[in-house]
């Protein structure tokens, strides 16, 4: 069993991540450094537009970008599932959680990404906003689905494949794009989550 979830626009990158634990280097650093060499040519006024962000978070992010470090270590970078921090990581709990726990984690989850593509948690991660849906020019279409669906869904595959061809999709649909779903040979589970409220549940 795979389960695929969505990264988070909260970053943590105040509080250090356990040392006892392994990182590794994110798949696909080349395409990301591609993706970081376009971000670079945008103002932040540009970003701005780009991200339907405020003035003060396009600096935020540029700054980032220019600050974005090919090679990924321990002095600027954070494992993923302790560097992201939206109600998805809050509900895992990473920090609760064995040092067992978190390696099976590793092996049993991937989290998409606009800028890294595919993610194990233990991938090590710069700070950045680069969401899936952005609409980004690159040399291989008018945004990043263009961009990454190619490249994700062969390596997403193999990690099926690994984990008895089960995928749990807990993604956004927004992320989940970026996957070729028709070319997967795999079990899709597709959870549907549903609110009791004054006993209606919808």
């Amino acid at each position: 069993m795979l389960a695929i979830i969505s990264p988070a626009k909260t970053l943590d990158f105040e509080n250090a991540a356990p040392k006892k634990l392994p990182n590794f280097q994110p798949h696909f650093l080349k395409q990301s450094q591609q993706l970081i060499d376009i971000c670079r040519e945008l103002t932040p006024v540009e970003i701005a537009s780009l991200m339907s962000i405020s003035d003060k978070l396009a600096g935020l992010n540029a700054a980032r970008f220019a600050q974005w470090q090919h090679t990924h270590n321990e002095q600027n970078a954070k494992a993923a599932v302790y560097a992201f921090k939206g109600d998805v990581y809050t509900g895992l709990d990473i920090e609760s959680l064995s040092d067992d726990d978190v390696l099976f984690a590793h092996q049993h989850l991937r989290i998409l990404s606009g800028l890294y593509g595919l993610l194990t948690p233990l991938d090590l991660i710069q700070p950045y906003r680069l969401e899936m849906g952005t609409k980004l020019a690159n040399p291989k279409g008018k945004d990043l689905y263009a961009f990454w669906q190619g490249v994700i869904t062969p390596v997403l595959q193999q990690a099926i494949d690994e984990q008895n061809g089960v995928l749990i999709n807990l993604a956004s649909d927004e992320y989940y794009k970026s996957v070729q779903e028709q070319k997967l040979k795999a079990q899709i589970i597709k959870p549907i989550f549903l609110d009791n409220k004054t006993d209606t549940i919808k």
